[in-house]
């Protein structure tokens, strides 16, 4: 595989990332561990990011294959590394806080939240066994760092512990099944995979390697069964941590899950079809069920997700270009609403100490009228209130797997959809209908001020905007199953 000087352009945002990573150790190692380095490198990283969206524009036009065929730049990757360097964005943005981010008020924190947005970024454009594996080692490895730290606080300690065990095992089942699928169709290409299974029967050997390969990515985006590292991330974690865990990787990963399903295993929709479905429907009980019984907002955000990439898997399962943009439009409007959420949460301190009980959130409508409209938009969304984003996403995700002839899947998502609006609800009735004698602190940051005004403006106005998504996430469908190469 020859390298060309071609190959530089479709991949220039993540070259540009990995270049300034590099900078920006040289700028911490010699800046020191003071907190005014911290905030020069998270600045220096937000602006970054800005030149990385610059370029991503520059290069949508130019659809192509990169670096012997590893490397996909096309409108389905534009779209989803658009909104996985928004999430990013927003989440490095809530870090800059005046009193310290709970610790982790360090240069490291921001270099390496780049690092892992540069292999988000390679995730969404591997077209390869060998490229997939590599992006999300390149995630997760930063990732597991970050989670842990806190390093005086025992909780942290156990969030990152846990994410690296349950990451590695994860990895190894993607990597075992990465390599039976390789052993079966003789390449790691996707087209290639692809190709060879159009050819006749499949041998269970490779069935099982697709299902492993599945199921360690249903790791990567918390689907149940495979969720068992998330309350205990989320709660452990420092809540700036546990933003960026709850926006940018979970896109990331699912736009990886579309691209090898569609891509790669494309021929056999009729197969890794009925995982998704299983993995759907669990991830969707599991998480409306669960979130019931939480008093952390923090472990019950965690629940949410879950069901939340149950709603998305349910119009992946459909295995059609409806499905994939109904993915599409569910996860735009999830970025927002997490981080219009975690704006709010990051702000939930009373004398100065965080406060991550739900029952803190009472009286906030007296108190903070503002947050409290916030966060009554973000409920009302993620539990699909129309005509808030998260009822369109909802709305056509489901659509899909009705047309797809999943009618049972639908319903059910129907029903959890039904039985999530408990918890949400709950949190509107504290803050409208409950009083507190201890109000959270008055002071609200312009960055919180910044992500939260723009969530709601997306959120309220995602119906004006409708027809734009559309036409946008259906061309990016496209592209996913092969029409704009």
């Amino acid at each position: 595989m020859a390298f060309q000087m071609t190959d530089i352009i479709p991949a220039l945002p993540e070259i540009f990332l990995a270049g300034l990573a590099l900078v920006l150790v040289l700028v911490a190692a010699f800046g020191g561990e003071e907190a005014g380095n911290a905030r020069r490198v998270t600045r220096l990283s937000l602006v970054g990011i800005a030149i990385a969206v610059f370029l991503l524009v520059q290069g949508d036009a130019m659809p192509s294959l990169a670096f012997g065929g590893m490397f996909a730049a096309d409108s389905f990757a534009f779209y989803m590394k658009a909104l996985v360097l928004v999430g990013t964005f927003a989440a490095l943005l809530l870090s800059l806080r005046p009193e310290g981010n709970d610790d982790i008020n360090k240069p490291e924190f921001a270099l390496l939240v780049m690092l892992a947005l540069v292999g988000m970024m390679l995730m969404i454009s591997a077209d390869d066994l060998l490229a997939l594996y590599m992006g999300i080692e390149l995630q997760s490895l930063p990732l597991y760092v970050v989670a842990a730290m806190r390093t005086n606080s025992l909780r942290s300690s156990e969030a990152g512990l846990k994410y690296f065990l349950l990451g590695a095992l994860s990895s190894g089942m993607l990597l075992y099944g990465a390599s039976l699928v390789y052993g079966i169709c003789g390449t790691t290409d996707f087209a290639g995979i692809a190709a060879s299974l159009s050819s006749g029967d499949l041998p269970v050997a490779f069935i099982v390697g697709m299902v492993f390969m599945v199921s360690g990515l249903a790791f990567k985006v918390s689907a149940a069964p495979f969720h068992m590292w998330t309350p205990d991330v989320y709660e452990g974690s420092p809540t700036p941590v546990t933003t960026l865990f709850a926006i940018a990787p979970k896109v990331a990963a699912m736009a990886l899950l579309m691209r090898l399903t569609y891509g790669a295993f494309g021929q056999i929709a009729d197969q890794w079809s009925q995982v998704l479905v299983a993995l759907s429907i669990a991830s969707m009980a599991v998480g409306a069920l669960g979130a019931i019984m939480q008093t952390d907002i923090k472990r019950m955000m965690a629940y949410s997700s879950i069901a939340h990439m149950g709603y998305a898997l349910a119009g992946l399962a459909a295995g059609t270009p409806a499905g994939a943009a109904g993915v599409m439009i569910y996860m735009t409007g999830y970025v927002f609403m997490g981080a219009g959420t975690f704006a709010i949460i990051l702000l939930m301190r009373r004398d100065g100490q965080a406060a991550t009980k739900i029952v803190d959130l009472k009286g906030l409508s007296r108190t903070h009228p503002l947050l409290a409209i916030g966060l009554l938009v973000m409920m009302f969304s993620m539990a699909g209130i129309p005509p808030l984003a998260g009822f369109f996403g909802k709305w056509y995700v489901f659509l899909a797997a009705v047309q797809a002839g999943l009618v049972p899947l639908a319903v059910i998502g129907v029903v959890m959809s039904v039985v999530g609006a408990f918890y949400y609800l709950r949190i509107i009735r504290l803050m409208y209908f409950e009083d507190t004698d201890a109000p959270l602190d008055a002071e609200i940051p312009a960055v919180n001020k910044l992500v939260l005004g723009v969530s709601m403006a997306v959120i309220l106005l995602f119906f004006a905007g409708l027809g734009g998504v559309l036409t946008a996430t259906d061309t990016a469908a496209i592209a996913l199953m092969g029409g704009a190469r």
